[in-house]
């Protein structure tokens, strides 16, 4: 999809996911040991790309699971990630999760502060925006080239997020009550910064700042959201789950309905809008503990308001990773460039069987590792307006070119997949995704934790 080459050293994990648990440890069936008190998985991260730079840190997620007479649920979960590149991206980010803190509530929580340097931006409305990989590729027999960052921005976001959620009389019910706080930073990339050190030959030209920078100078969208602004979402729902395990569901359903709301209270650069999103997914048992088949099938649209410009990419659901962007990339549509598919309205899909081929006891950790093969696919429903009469050609891009009089359609994807599992709970992602059609990419290679869904 880019040309990023990542690797998590997964031989290491073994070695890193230690277990500090301070309780006897009991067999139960499957030769899987019950856990108890305080156990953790930790890898580092490690990734390579030319333009941003080399990426390291590392990742630790803390379980605490009592007696152990609940495992593989656990009491508490602690997720810490830190990591940088050397041009100046990185994630600080915390997460916590209980069922048990508050009696009869379950709370999730996260501090997030976000830095991109170099953040996919394509436009709105799918394949209604023009991507041409010409304008990115800078082989010397290609006179169209732009710059290798002409499809990027900059983008600086702090996260704050609060969630409630528990059983309404029916067991499987449940009620979520939440808020997330969002300020949003954007510019054009930062040239000097990302060619620094770069040989004269492998230096970005400045391109008005790539596409982005082309955005404002036309002033495609409204001009006091160039830069970002401030987003406070009030969020309630219902959520609908039989999974047998979180984790790693092998049946059950989990449908959700989520309503977000901006009143728009924080005064400034604030807006007033609603949404909602309608997630279901639903997972079958074909072979048991090995072999299953999962889908999730969801939808997002505007209730009132006018949505700004740069929270359309978020991808909102309930759960502990509830905010992703997209559509388009590790957690949405794999294969397909990240936010490739931004709109005011969108659906997308998910389709994916799940082979856990082998389990096992290793220096008393319980492990399995499991292959899966996926189809992902998404699209824009409802378009988000776009002002093109300020269009124009500048000699060097011809801007008419990148709103193309096509129809959207499906973006899709497939691709293959590996898990190595850890108690149950940490679980490292491999994936791999082939986009389906040369205008939404060509491919990517996702290292990550836990399932898609």
């Amino acid at each position: 999809m880019n040309n990023s080459i990542a690797c998590l050293l997964p031989f290491l994990t073994l070695f890193f996911a230690l277990n500090t648990s301070i309780s006897s440890q009991d067999s139960i069936p499957n030769k899987s040991k019950t856990k108890s008190g305080w156990s953790f998985g930790a890898v580092p991260v490690v990734a390579y790309d030319s333009d941003i730079g080399f990426k390291y840190g590392g990742l630790v997620n803390f379980y605490h699971y009592g007696d152990g007479s609940i495992y593989p649920d656990y009491k508490h979960s602690i997720y810490l990630e830190w990591s940088r590149t050397t041009k100046g991206s990185g994630i600080n980010q915390i997460t916590y999760d209980s069922k048990y803190l508050i009696p009869g509530v379950r709370v999730s929580g996260e501090l997030s502060y976000l830095t991109e340097r170099a953040l996919d931006f394509y436009g709105f409305n799918g394949y209604k925006a023009l991507y041409d990989k010409k304008y990115i590729d800078d082989s010397e027999n290609n006179p169209e080239y732009l710059s290798r960052q002409f499809y990027r921005q900059e983008r600086n976001l702090l996260r704050i997020r609060a969630d409630f959620s528990g059983r309404l009389k029916h067991d499987n019910l449940n009620w979520i009550l939440g808020t997330v706080f969002y300020n949003v930073d954007l510019d054009t990339i930062d040239i000097d910064k990302l060619n620094k050190g770069q040989s004269d030959e492998d230096k970005l030209p400045p391109v008005n700042g790539g596409l982005f920078g082309y955005y404002k100078d036309w002033q495609v969208f409204p001009s006091n959201q160039y830069y970002g602004g401030q987003s406070m979402l009030l969020k309630a729902g219902i959520v609908f789950d039989t999974r047998d395990n979180e984790p790693n569901p092998m049946r059950g359903i989990w449908t959700e309905l989520l309503v977000l709301m901006d009143p728009g209270i924080l005064g400034g650069n604030s807006f007033s809008y609603g949404k909602f999103a309608l997630t279901h997914r639903q997972y079958f048992t074909l072979l048991p503990d090995q072999l299953s088949f999962a889908y999730r099938l969801a939808y997002q649209g505007k209730l009132y308001g006018n949505t700004p410009a740069f929270m359309l990419p978020f991808v909102f659901n309930a759960g502990r990773n509830s905010d992703k962007d997209g559509l388009g990339g590790a957690k949405t549509i794999r294969g397909v460039l990240r936010n490739r598919v931004v709109g005011e309205d969108f659906a997308y899909g998910n389709f994916e069987l799940r082979w856990k081929f082998l389990r096992t006891v290793v220096f008393n950790q319980n492990i399995y590792l499991a292959l899966s093969a996926f189809t992902d696919l998404g699209m824009v429903t409802r378009e988000y307006p776009v002002n093109t009469s300020n269009v124009s050609d500048d000699g060097i891009v011809n801007g008419a070119e990148f709103f193309p009089t096509k129809n959207e359609g499906l973006h899709q994807s497939v691709g293959a997949g590996f898990r190595f599992a850890l108690n149950e709970n940490f679980i490292v992602a491999f994936d791999y995704g082939m986009a389906l059609n040369k205008s939404d990419g060509d491919s990517g290679i996702y290292i990550n934790l836990n399932w898609l869904f």
